[in-house]
Order: structure tokens, then sequence, then C-alpha cells
């Protein structure tokens, strides 16, 4: 039900684009986050964004260099990452969360998700 895609080696200061495949009915009314973890490191949300109103959130690591978007037609969340650094480097996965409600605060990337794809490889280095 959820694909992420897009991962690959990239020198620093490239870009990528990560695709996160996910079923219509996950989509609907939730919030779609990205998360990362590198080896010998806790996993950490990225980036996410609510599918009903569009709103989004970062961490401050990624704020300026990655963009979250995504497009209902094609039931596909994307991140956008620009200006990579070697501590970007990590398997990334992209989840969706169906307690997520529009208009309350959400304590991004404090929060639990509900389902969980396969992670895609990113690897930043010269």
């Amino acid at each position: 039900q959820l694909q992420a895609s897009g991962g690959g080696l990239v020198q620093p200061g490239g870009s990528l684009r990560l695709s996160c495949a996910a079923s219509r009915f996950i989509l609907d009314g939730y919030a779609i986050g990205w998360f990362r973890q590198a080896p010998g490191k806790e996993r950490e949300g990225v980036s996410c964004i609510s599918n009903s109103d569009g709103v989004t959130y970062y961490v401050d690591s990624v704020k300026g260099r990655f963009t979250i978007s995504k497009d209902n037609d094609k039931n596909t969340v994307y991140l956008q990452m620009n200006s990579l650094k070697p501590e970007d480097t990590a398997v990334y996965y992209c989840a969706v969360d169906t307690a997520y409600l529009a208009g309350r605060p959400y304590p991004f990337p404090d929060v639990d998700m509900s389902y969980w794809g396969k992670g895609t490889q990113v690897t930043v280095s010269s």
C-alpha cells in the first residue's frame, strides 16, 4: 500500500526526488510523512503533509532544502531534496498517520504513524 522510491547515490550539493505511491483510501484525510534512519541512529521524522488541507511540516535540519508535495491524481507524495549533505544519508521511509486531524496542533515529528512502507536508500557522498 505504500512504496517509496527514488533513492540513490548523489554528491554533496546534489538533488534527489523521492516518491511515495499510496492507495487512495490511505491518502484521504490523513497525513503522509517522510522519515529516515541512518546507521546507528534512531529513526527521525523529516517532513509531513496533510492530504486534506496541504499543511506541511519540516524538521529544522531540512528547512529550506527539502520540499514535500502531493499529487492526488497519481496518489503520490514527493520529497524534493536539494543541497544534500552527507548527514542526509539514510534509509528514507514514507508513512501514513490515520489519526491526523486537520486544524488541530500536530506535534510532528513526535507522532505515531499507522502504516509504513519499505524504505529507499539515499547516500550522499563524493
